[in-house]
């Protein structure tokens, strides 16, 4: 084994670069919807409950899907993974730009850029948890900032291309420049050290702990309200009199202060304890949603609500892979992380679309937003009761590998 083949060597730091970039591009790219909201519906003449279908099918697509995509991480390597990524962001959204009606626009967008993301986001992030033993925390903090760096820039980004080409041309334009940068990532991706061979599936330790079922349930009830704001604050703001490109912004502030947190919180962990803070960050979007359901028409409030979202947000995604690896190894981190974030998959897929629905029907997002604070709060509630160390971890599992 060489030197730049061991933990916390020079060459796990150009695997977080490569899921630095992987995660930018895909989930920039899907948690850019909202700038592509209006325009779609408009066109298709849909209201917005069936709208958000899209986003709800991606968000669902992208974390179910982690499970196999985490698996074949396992298997075959990072490199496999990010070559399906880019295969598939290219075709969906080449295939979106080209639809004739919002349903056919659910699988080409919804499977294509869902499975994009599904490879540029959990396999990745298991790979550098892989590559780091006493910076995993703070690598993996990097990592992940990759999806708030790529919703700080496309948000925007996409409003203002929209504006000038069209949705259809903009989404022409993502597949050329987004595939050529998952390409880019696939010679900086490797398979962690030791791990020579296939991993064997860690599904069966998953769903036989009391302890992981609880982070399981609870990831369910976040996600119920982690993404209506991702489809729903621009359209909220825009109604409030606010312009497209600055509506598109907050979005992308939400995305900037994830940026922060996700690092921030990487760095407090050895001071505070992984579960500790992960606790914290579901407090911090109950929260926020009460800051959403004071906005009223200020656009300066609804800056604020991002702002917090964002922060616990960032926490939530940087810290999930730490807390699983700190109570189930590293090993099979893939097939571990990939069952995790099916429970924020399925609440999006209901979430989103729910909120929608209740938009429509009393022409007020005073409903959404209270089910909001109502669902991240049992999530909260839920984590609870779980066992923690005096450092503020999760107890090391009798099953745990690596």
């Amino acid at each position: 084994m060489t030197n730049d083949a061991v933990l916390d060597s020079r060459r796990g730091w150009f695997t977080v670069v490569a899921a630095f970039v992987s995660c930018a591009v895909t989930l920039g790219t899907a948690y850019s919807f909202g700038a592509f909201f209006e325009s779609m519906s408009d066109e298709f003449g849909t209201a917005a409950g069936r709208t958000a279908v899209i986003f709800g099918v991606t968000t669902f697509t992208f974390f179910w899907l982690s499970m196999a995509t985490g698996r074949i991480l396992d298997r075959f390597g990072p490199r496999v993974v990010l070559l399906i990524g880019a295969a598939s962001y290219c075709a969906g959204l080449l295939l979106t730009a080209r639809v004739e009606s919002l349903t056919l626009g659910y699988l080409t967008y919804g499977a294509g850029v869902g499975l994009a993301a599904a490879c540029g986001y959990v396999p990745m992030i298991a790979m550098v948890g892989g590559w780091f033993d006493r910076n995993r925390a703070v690598a993996v903090g990097i990592a992940v900032a990759g999806i708030g760096v790529g919703t700080l820039i496309m948000s925007p980004l996409s409003a203002a291309l929209i504006e000038r080409f069209g949705w259809r041309d903009t989404y022409d334009l993502l597949a050329v420049v987004g595939t050529a940068m998952l390409l880019a990532c696939v010679p900086l991706a490797a398979t962690p050290p030791g791990q020579s061979g296939p991993v064997a599936s860690r599904f069966r330790d998953a769903i036989g702990s009391p302890v992981f079922r609880r982070l399981h349930l609870s990831g369910f009830f976040l996600g119920l309200a982690l993404f209506v704001p991702f489809a729903f604050v621009g359209q909220y703001a825009k109604e409030s009199g606010v312009s497209p490109v600055q509506a598109s912004v907050l979005v992308g502030v939400l995305g900037g202060a994830s940026v922060v947190s996700r690092i921030g919180f990487g760095a407090l962990v050895n001071r505070f304890g992984s579960f500790r803070l992960y606790r914290t960050c579901f407090l911090i979007h109950a929260a926020s949603f009460l800051v959403w359901l004071s906005a009223g028409s200020s656009f300066v409030v609804l800056v604020l609500f991002v702002l917090v979202l964002g922060v616990g947000y960032g926490g939530f995604v940087a810290l999930g892979p730490i807390v699983v690896a700190d109570r189930m190894g590293v090993v099979g981190l893939g097939s571990l992380l990939g069952l995790l974030y099916t429970a924020p998959g399925l609440g999006a897929l209901l979430g989103a679309p729910l909120a929608g629905v209740l938009i429509d029907r009393t022409g007020s997002y005073t409903t959404s937003i209270i089910g909001c604070v109502a669902a991240a709060s049992i999530g909260f509630v839920l984590l609870f009761g779980l066992p923690m160390t005096n450092q503020g971890r999760l107890e090391r599992a009798e099953t745990a590998k690596g």
